[in-house]
């Protein structure tokens, strides 16, 4: 079977992150005929290609305001399975805390580096620590668990719903055009 022909039945395609992580977003969008298969990083979801666990992973690797996403771009590039196609897409960053919360009770801002990069003068602005974890929504699923007035998330939009968090800020980024490369990968034929 060809994980990269959607004429050849529905994949399983790997992604780094919780439900409503950006990855996530994006295998929906792109892949609508496909099965989302999560991974807590990076390389697990590389290596569900490899092992064939899964078909075909997309991993964001470059930012339009960070620039190279690490470690994902060095995993892909050292991880011999073939670039079936690119795309960038829209990244639109939402500042999320328990319900109740507001502004003047944040303290905290926890996401992946790569999002806290890309709203790096809008949490200044807010006077907000950047707390770094390994996925946006799982800082997202994180915040919601602790039910903690002071922190928040920072994630994509739909991870609010998702975990019962209430959006206290959207377009947090500090660029309007910012937007992430993902790549599409699959293993080598032969």
């Amino acid at each position: 079977m060809n994980a990269s022909d959607p004429s050849q039945g529905p994949a399983r395609v790997a992604y780094q992150g919780a439900p409503g992580a950006f990855s996530h977003a994006a295998c929906i969008a792109l892949r609508p005929w496909d099965e989302p298969v999560a991974f807590e990083t990076f390389d697990q979801a590389i290596n569900a290609v490899r092992s064939g666990d899964c078909g075909l992973a997309l991993i964001p690797v470059e930012n339009s305001t960070i620039g190279v996403v690490q470690p994902a771009a060095d995993l892909v590039a050292a991880s011999g399975l073939a670039v079936v196609t690119e795309v960038w897409r829209p990244i639109r960053l939402a500042l999320m805390a328990a319900p109740g919360a507001r502004l003047s009770d944040l303290k905290t801002a926890e996401s992946h580096p790569a999002a806290l990069g890309q709203c790096v003068k809008a949490l200044a602005d807010l006077g907000l620590e950047a707390r770094e974890v390994f996925d946006t929504a799982g800082a997202a699923r994180d915040v919601a668990e602790a039910k903690d007035r002071s922190r928040a998330a920072v994630a994509p939009p739909p991870a609010a719903e998702i975990y019962g968090l209430s959006i206290l800020r959207h377009d947090l980024q500090d660029s309007a055009d910012n937007r992430t490369r993902f790549v599409l990968l699959t293993a080598l034929e032969g």
